[in-house]
C-alpha cells in the first residue's frame, strides 16, 4: 500500500474528527490554544491507537480467511464509509453543553471519532499491511486537521462539517473498492 492510500484513509478517517473539531469551534465552546492541543492531541492518539488494535485482532483471523480478505476489506471499508455518509447526511445536529475539549467528553469524543479507524486496521491486517506507518501517518493527518477544523469552525460553521463527513465517506468506499478491483483483476 503506498502513501497515496494511506493519506486518503487517513484524510477519509479523520473527517469525523475534523467534523467535530469544527463543531466545536463553531460552538466556540473550545477556543484557545489548549482546546485545540487537547482536542488534536487525543484524537490523533485515538485515530493511531485504534487501527493498531484492529489490525492485531485481525492478525488473528487473516489466515483463516485469506481466500476472502478483499472482500473481508472491502465490507468493512464500505461499511464504514456508508456509516459516515449516512452520518453526515443525518440533519440533527450535535450539541455539547460544555466545553467537548475536556474531561468525560473528550474521551468520548475521541473514541466515538476513532471507531472507524478499528475497523480500517482489521482491513489492513486481511490485506497484510504493516500497521505501524499507517497508524502514524492516520494519527498525524488527525490531529492536523483536528487543529484546521476548530480554527476553521468558527467561520465555515456546523453545516460544512456534515459535508466533510460525507466525503470522508465516499474516500473509503472508493479505496474499498480500489482494493477489491485489485485483487478481482
Amino acid at each position: 500500500m503506498g502513501i497515496v492510500e494511506i493519506l486518503l484513509i487517513a484524510i477519509g478517517l479523520a473527517m469525523d474528527a475534523f467534523a467535530v473539531s469544527l463543531a466545536a469551534g463553531a460552538s466556540r465552546q473550545a477556543g484557545g490554544t489548549g482546546a485545540a492541543f487537547r482536542l488534536s492531541f487525543h484524537f490523533g492518539l485515538f485515530q493511531f491507537i485504534m487501527p493498531v488494535i484492529g489490525w492485531y485482532a485481525g492478525i488473528g483471523v487473516a489466515g483463516t480467511i485469506a481466500a476472502y480478505d478483499h472482500w473481508v476489506a472491502f465490507g468493512l471499508l464500505a461499511l464504514v464509509g456508508i456509516r459516515m455518509i449516512v452520518s453526515g447526511t443525518d440533519s440533527r445536529k450535535n450539541s455539547h453543553s460544555r466545553d467537548p475539549s475536556r474531561g468525560l467528553t473528550l474521551l468520548v469524543l475521541s473514541v466515538a471519532t476513532s471507531i472507524d479507524a478499528l475497523a480500517v486496521g482489521l482491513s489492513l491486517a486481511m490485506i497484510r499491511v504493516n500497521i505501524w506507518y499507517p497508524s502514524i501517518v492516520i494519527g498525524l493527518v488527525t490531529a492536523c486537521l483536528s487543529i484546521v477544523g476548530l480554527r476553521l469552525g468558527g467561520r465555515l460553521g456546523v453545516r460544512f462539517g456534515k459535508r466533510m463527513e460525507i466525503a470522508g465517506g465516499g474516500l473509503l468506499v472508493l479505496i474499498g473498492m480500489r482494493i477489491l478491483l485489485a485483487h478481482i483483476l
